[in-house]
């Protein structure tokens, strides 16, 4: 996401060709905010979605699975997850 010249860190995203942040949400069925993490933009998805779910594994452990979008399916993070917190990563894929 774009940012103001305050606040805190940012990076810059090759990819997207942005200068800011990211945001990482976990949320529930609702839409309620379970645990979000922002870091500069230079940082990989794979790490901000290491940093979220450790968040939401602190609070609630009880969770089994989580549906995520296919840009954490990469480096083996569903796997990674797995072993480490006990969570199910569900990638979900687009239709059509």
């Amino acid at each position: 996401m774009k940012t103001t010249e305050v606040g805190g860190p940012k990076g810059y995203d090759a990819g997207k060709k942005v200068l800011g942040r990211k945001r990482h949400l976990i949320v529930d069925t609702l839409g309620l905010l379970l645990a979000v993490v922002v870091h500069p933009a230079d940082q990989q998805d794979q790490s901000g979605a290491c940093l979220v779910l450790y968040a939401l594994w602190e609070k609630l452990r009880r969770i089994r699975v989580i549906f995520a979008d296919t840009a954490y399916a990469r480096q083996g993070l569903p796997e990674f997850v797995r072993a480490t917190l006990g969570y199910t990563l569900e990638i979900v894929r687009k239709t059509g």
